[in-house]
């Protein structure tokens, strides 16, 4: 299983550098699907492994390409640790079932705003 969670890592890490994305997207299916985690497990899991800073080869990158506006990333990290606090507070109330479909309307939604919106 250590073999799926390094290759797992790689591809979302990969991801996230070239398109943005990865936890969510990417890392949460994975384990409740191939890994058999709860959806409870996965998000906390995912959240979890954000805390060292895992973007920051790739922020960097971005940044010396001159695409990173460090005020509105400071701003929105800010508003990203109370919110993660606040709805990891939350989530503990919400059922397995029923946090997993609220996860994935939510991709679906997202991916059809990105399909067909501007």
């Amino acid at each position: 299983m250590l073999f799926t969670y390094i290759i797992l890592g790689l591809l979302a890490g990969t991801a996230s550098g070239f398109l943005g994305i990865g936890g969510g997207t990417i890392i949460i299916p994975a384990l409740v699907y191939l890994c058999g985690f709860s959806q409870h497990q996965a998000q906390g899991t995912t959240l979890a492994m954000m805390i060292p800073p895992i973007g920051l080869l790739a922020a960097l990158s971005y940044y010396y390409s001159g695409n990173v506006n460090i005020k509105v990333a400071a701003i929105l990290c800010a508003g990203f640790f109370l919110g993660g606090f606040l709805g990891a507070s939350m989530v503990k109330f919400v059922p397995d079932l029923l946090l997993k479909k609220i996860f994935g309307v939510f991709l679906a939604l997202l991916a059809l705003k990105l399909i067909v919106g501007k």
